[in-house]
């Protein structure tokens, strides 16, 4: 009995041609046509109550559901995948036909429907949102009414979902469907792993150390209200450009660190313990102090963080130099990655001298930035830029636009093929443009959402450096974007597992891939739309 219900709520969720058929059968019959367009990401009483209401005005209730890549409405939304909000909508005995709309809103079905009534809550009756106003001229446009329902129960499935926990019971599902999508299995990903091995890999970043003084909390001092500490011991980490290259070279590849240092012994033991790991050291010696971000700790708690280093920006002849370093060490390369850590080492002038030539003979090329003084625009035309939200908008001074259109202002601007953008402990959302670059003004980018794969954290720095270098030597090793992300999002939930800056190795990752389960849902079927 429950396999035929199911298939019988399915029947329901038709194709664009099937809709518009049952539209001209309805009007030879001489039927009213009754449409309703939202989210639905919880199907509660309120929706009920008014869909019930809406189809009291006609004889067919057609509803439409926004697809996954539309539905704007944070980082967790939807919370229930497309089809299957789509089905929980197929089972209602008052809807007819379900429709998944794959547009930003529902103006393009309205025009082709053309609906005898749209039907939305009392909420929108003075409501300005320009999605609706559009949808609103477009019915009127079409010969038909706008009507509100009432408001006698209210729910709101935004605050719903804001009422639960912040884990997302869809979470695993969700991660399921994506590699479904995109054909990522444990195999696929295994093969890829495979494929690192011998990658030339140049990285372009400044090198950091960064140090970690664990201490203990004695109370507060007895000169002022301050917390009092005892320094128990350090551990220094190579942090910046070189523990990108100390990942890739973890993973299997051969990198190649082009970076600016001081000539003192902190930098000869750094360089040492760079070359024992397997990485090949490119420096140019500009600098009179290497940088070293000093991190405070309480157990795994870190208290406060104290920055010892200037920038120091290379001047023209030092530009030239390093320009030359570079390509000589680009000759062969599968990828440069650059990473910019704001301390001089990747100015305007080096970028202009480099990436033209860069680009015509390295396949893969990509960036991401760290800090106030770094510059995301300047890196024009690479495969994937890497940053995170909050680096994206202050770069583009755009705390307001939805992020998708922050990322294609972004793209545009630096004629970038594509994007991975972290959201912390939210997961990525991936960018690219569906034919490869935009054809038209109005076209929209491709976007897939990953939530974050780490179960818990330990310590978030350096998440960003292991899903740069991961996914830039995925795009290398011939992967696409989507195996890239994920590939990535593994790479840091491993990282985040260990306090400091430990670089991955290649069986560290293959083990996490192992353990995950891939299998998509059986009862999962592909939508008509």
């Amino acid at each position: 009995m429950g396999g035929s219900l199911a298939t019988g709520a399915d029947r329901k969720i038709l194709s664009l041609q099937q809709l518009l058929d049952l539209r001209a059968r309805a009007a030879a019959e001489g039927r009213t046509v009754v449409h309703c367009h939202g989210c639905f990401d919880i199907v509660h009483p309120g929706h009920i109550h008014h869909l019930q209401y809406a189809r009291s005005l006609g004889d067919v209730l057609v509803v439409s559901v926004s697809a996954d890549t539309h539905v704007n409405k944070g980082v967790d939304r939807p919370l229930i995948p497309d089809d299957l909000r789509a089905r929980s909508l197929a089972a209602l005995e008052c809807v007819d036909a379900v429709y998944l709309n794959h547009h930003p809103t529902a103006v393009e079905l309205i025009e082709q429907l053309r609906p005898d009534l749209y039907v939305k809550g009392r909420e929108y009756e003075k409501n300005f949102d320009p999605r609706f106003a559009a949808e609103r001229q477009a019915v009127m446009r079409c010969g038909g009414r706008v009507v509100f329902s009432s408001n006698d129960i209210v729910y709101s499935s935004t605050a719903l979902i804001g009422g639960m926990q912040r884990t997302d019971p869809f979470k695993d599902e969700k991660l399921r469907r994506f590699c479904a999508r995109y054909d990522l299995n444990a195999a696929t990903l295994q093969q890829l792993l495979h494929r690192f091995r011998g990658r030339k890999v140049v990285v372009i970043g400044d090198y950091i150390l960064d140090r970690y003084h664990f201490c203990d909390a004695t109370g507060l001092a007895g000169e002022g209200p301050m917390m009092a500490l005892r320094a128990m011991e350090s551990r220094d980490y190579d942090g910046g450009g070189a523990v990108v290259a100390l990942h890739l070279a973890g993973l299997g590849a051969t990198p190649t660190l082009v970076t600016s240092a001081a000539d003192n012994e902190i930098w000869q033991r750094a360089r040492m313990r760079l070359a024992a790991a397997g990485v090949n050291v490119e420096p140019i010696h500009n600098r009179r102090d290497v940088v070293i971000k000093h991190r405070y700790l309480v157990e795994q708690t870190k208290l406060f963080k104290v920055d010892e280093g200037s920038t120091c920006p290379l001047d023209s002849s030092q530009e030239q130099a390093l320009a030359e370093r570079i390509l000589a060490a680009a000759n062969g390369a599968a990828a440069v990655i650059f990473t910019d850590f704001g301390y001089g080492l990747i100015t305007g002038g080096l970028l202009e001298r480099i990436m033209r030539p860069l680009r015509s003979h390295v396949p893969i090329l990509t960036a991401d930035v760290s800090g106030r003084q770094s510059n995301l625009t300047r890196f024009v035309g690479v495969d994937l830029l890497c940053p995170t939200e909050r680096e994206v908008r202050q770069t583009l001074h755009d705390f307001s636009s939805g992020l998708g259109a922050v990322v294609a202002n972004l793209l545009n601007r630096n004629k970038a093929r594509q994007a991975i953008i972290t959201l912390g402990k939210q997961g990525l959302v991936t960018f690219d443009w569906p034919g490869g670059s935009p054809r038209s003004a109005d076209e929209r980018l491709r976007s897939e959402y990953i939530p974050a794969l780490s179960s818990h954290c330990v310590d978030p720095m350096g998440a960003g450096d292991a899903l740069l270098a991961t996914a830039s030597l995925t795009l290398a090793a011939g992967g696409s974007l989507h195996a890239a992300a994920m590939l990535g999002s593994l790479a840091a939930a491993v990282h985040v597992q260990e306090l400091g800056n430990v670089p991955l190795t290649l069986q560290r990752l293959s083990e996490e891939i192992s353990q995950r389960d891939y299998q998509p849902v059986a009862a999962t079927t592909r939508l008509a739309g």
